[in-house]
């Protein structure tokens, strides 16, 4: 009802675009667009295999659509639990220059409040994959291969309230016609052609060429990849501060009447699952430091890293530059969440580990640690207590 009355605005029986890739783009090498030979039940990553899953599965959860994409399509999220009640006092800005965040909070500054969100890049499906499954999850205890997550389930009644969004790029997923590539070895060319694009000659636009070309001209290439919505813009480097996408505007609108504590990105362009360390507001490095730690060291115990030793691969001196501003830099500014990217590999490409023996992510793989990463940030968050926990109100003389 909360989030009805605040997009009574939105169509929500707005027709979805046809998604016909390889009518709209014939020039798409025909190798390109080979399946996987055996695609997993659970790899749930085509939209409209998402929308089913939610129109047929999610009964628990409340299903709204917050925003409609450039290409009008339907944003989906889906939220368990109480949200936040009552407005603070003043803006974000404003709570930090008076040294108390819970002047913005609100009333319900204490409660706990997890966001994640994926397919900001329609050509990267492991996190949609992942997302689809922790509703599973959520749901009913396990996920879409009948494998329970006890730890899941505990941490998530631990939290008060939880937003999915499955495809943030709902545009950008439709456009990609593949629903599971074949596994190329480490030969990352197609994956990184249906991400970034390809130009009329078949060279790759590639990363992070891409990102120079902002909104892109699909015109001027043979594919424009799924990195940009229908107006060919990134939303993860969109105009925040001008004339921002639709997608960006119903993510601003939903984390400001949200007001998460922490929201998860996931992306896909890793050869180990990795966590990046945000541009956003140094009062929060400790708070990311000690996130990267729990979640690094859950997918280290697992074996889904590059060596079994967690003093290696769970020392937040891995990624001691952050990233550019980007998404979850404007998240973090615009409502105060932890806002943090973590990257997948990819299910058509491998590599090695530390001591150079190959290592296959098979799908299996893939989608556990997907959940791992979502189960050590909802434990995170419910032990540490959010935001209004990690930045004490500032003392005065």
């Amino acid at each position: 009802m909360r989030w009805s009355l605040l997009y009574g605005s939105i169509v929500l029986s707005s027709m979805l675009l046809a998604a016909d890739t390889t009518g709209r783009f014939p020039n798409i090498p025909a190798d390109y667009l080979r399946e996987a030979e055996s695609i997993p039940d659970f790899w749930v990553s085509r939209l409209e295999e998402v929308n089913r899953f939610l129109d047929g599965h999610v009964h628990s959860g409340a299903v709204a659509t917050i925003g409609i994409t450039a290409g009008g399509r339907q944003i989906r999220a889906v939220s368990y639990g109480n949200p936040r009640q009552g407005q603070g006092t003043t803006t974000f800005s404003g709570s930090l220059g008076f040294g108390n965040v819970r002047a913005y909070t609100g009333p319900d500054a204490d409660k706990r409040v997890y966001m994640g969100i994926a397919g900001v890049h329609g050509g990267e499906f492991e996190g949609i994959v992942g997302m689809v499954n922790l509703l599973a999850v959520l749901e009913t205890g396990t996920d879409l291969r009948g494998k329970s997550w006890p730890e899941i389930t505990a941490a998530a009644r631990s939290v008060d309230r939880i937003i999915i969004i499955p495809v943030v790029n709902a545009d950008g997923r439709a456009r990609v016609p593949l629903r599971m590539g074949r596994h190329r070895g480490s030969d990352e060319t197609i994956p990184e052609y249906f991400n970034t694009g390809g130009w009329p000659d078949g060279r790759i636009i590639g990363w992070p060429d891409c990102k120079q070309f902002i909104p892109l001209d699909f015109s001027r290439t043979q594919f424009p990849g799924g990195y940009p919505n229908d107006n060919g813009v990134n939303i993860q480097h969109d105009d925040f501060f001008g004339q921002r996408q639709p997608e960006t505007d119903a993510l601003f609108r939903l984390v400001a009447l949200e007001r998460p504590d922490l929201i998860l990105n996931m992306h896909t362009g890793a050869v180990f699952p990795l966590m990046h360390r945000p541009f956003a507001e140094p009062a929060l490095t400790p708070v990311f430091e000690e996130l990267f730690r729990r979640v690094q060291t859950g997918l280290t115990e697992r074996g889904l890293q590059a060596s079994s030793d967690p003093r290696t691969e769970a020392d937040p001196a891995r990624v001691a530059t952050s990233s550019p501003y980007n998404l979850d830099t404007a998240l973090n500014l615009h409502c105060g969440a932890l806002s943090v990217v973590i990257e997948s590999p990819s299910h058509a490409a491998s590599t090695a580990k530390r001591d150079g023996k190959p290592f296959l992510f098979r799908p299996d793989d893939l989608l556990d640690a997907q959940l791992i990463c979502h189960q050590q940030a909802l434990k995170f968050l419910a032990d540490t207590g959010g935001r209004s926990r990690w930045t004490p109100p500032r003392q005065r003389n």
